[in-house]
């Protein structure tokens, strides 16, 4: 038997199995700041320990996205190492607070399985779990992915598609963030006047900025990430497929459209939830990255008057500024500039 493993393959996955990933991650303050370098995130929550604990943190939170990535991360070596795309996400949710010193590791469950028409691939889905040293969840979504066959002639399983929410309710969303003190939220500080009351639904923002995708900067986030997925990295292979280069991991275009989208959105300081999300287009380096929000709902939580939740359809594009707010084209089909749909639960203070 070869002592080293070429990863999954469709044929390898059950409705039922749990896949217990390998190498727990300690984060520390390090992590923080180079996916600071990377994104240039400048929410005050994640980048202040003094604003964290002035509102009643302990002390600056790790970047809800950095959280998510590096579970994801844990996960690819057992789910997606031999995927042709990452497809969506639902039901995601930010469980508890995650600082530096914290350990993270990750847990996996098939809850579904689906063999394409063309017999090569099929789509797994998967609820990945991400827990603390203490045992403490810390994040779950769902994702699911398209991921090739060993052997075309091998026999399909029983198709099972899991039913999904289309989003979570406000009231189901965890407790990553504190009770904190709205009246000490310094608008001055934060860079943003526009708190939670200022939102309305249908409200579309464009975040104006762009940001160019630099080959090697995608790759070190990547890496960061501990994401050994062959399409980010190896060139060798991915310039015999289809587009004939590596492709950008699918999380580095949500946290560039993250970090842009603090123009217009700074007081949103916490991803509370991923109601859903879909990668659109490939996007490659050397393409600049634009976004563009839409307020789909806004939402009180029971027993917290500190902060409300607003509901954001985040999109983001390549090579395509986003004043008249680009979606859908005349045929009801993505323009074909659009590279990202997320749907996702923000908390901001009252």
């Amino acid at each position: 038997m070869s002592k080293t493993s070429s990863g999954h393959f469709f044929e390898d996955f059950s409705v039922g199995q749990v896949l217990r990933h390998a190498t727990p991650r300690t984060v520390t303050g390090g992590d923080a700041a180079l996916y600071t370098a990377l994104y240039g995130s400048r929410f005050a929550v994640q980048s202040s320990d003094t604003f964290a604990s002035a509102i009643r943190y302990p002390q600056a939170p790790v970047d809800d996205l950095l959280v998510f990535h590096i579970v994801f991360g844990k996960t690819v070596p057992d789910i997606s190492l031999n995927a042709v795309a990452n497809l969506g996400y639902a039901g995601g949710r930010f469980l508890a607070p995650v600082y530096p010193g914290d350990t993270l590791s990750a847990v996996s469950e098939v809850i579904g399985v689906k063999e394409n028409s063309n017999g090569r691939t099929g789509v797994v889905y998967v609820r990945s779990t991400g827990y603390k040293q203490d045992g403490t969840e810390v994040l779950d979504y769902v994702r699911w992915v398209m991921v090739k066959k060993r052997d075309p002639a091998s026999p399909a399983p029983d198709p099972l598609v899991p039913d999904l929410p289309e989003a979570i309710d406000p009231d189901g969303l965890g407790d990553a963030c504190p009770l904190i003190d709205p009246q000490a939220w310094d608008n001055g500080l934060s860079g943003a006047p526009h708190r939670f009351g200022d939102y309305a639904v249908g409200e579309r923002i464009d975040h104006v900025d762009g940001m160019t995708v630099e080959e090697a900067e995608h790759q070190i986030a990547t890496r960061l990430y501990q994401n050994t997925a062959k399409v980010h990295f190896n060139q060798f292979t991915e310039g015999q497929g289809r587009f004939g280069r590596r492709l950008i991991y699918g999380g580095h275009v949500i946290s560039i459209a993250r970090a842009l989208s603090f123009n217009g959105l700074g007081n949103a300081f916490h991803v509370a939830g991923i109601n859903a999300g879909r990668h659109v287009a490939p996007l490659f380096a050397g393409d600049t990255v634009f976004a563009w929000s839409q307020v789909l709902e806004t939402a009180s939580i029971s027993g917290r008057q500190d902060v409300g939740a607003l509901r954001l359809r985040m999109i983001a594009t390549r090579d395509r500024p986003c004043h008249d707010f680009p979606l859908l084209d005349a045929d009801g089909a993505y323009d074909e500039s659009v590279i990202l749909d997320f749907d996702c639960w923000t908390l901001m203070p009252r």
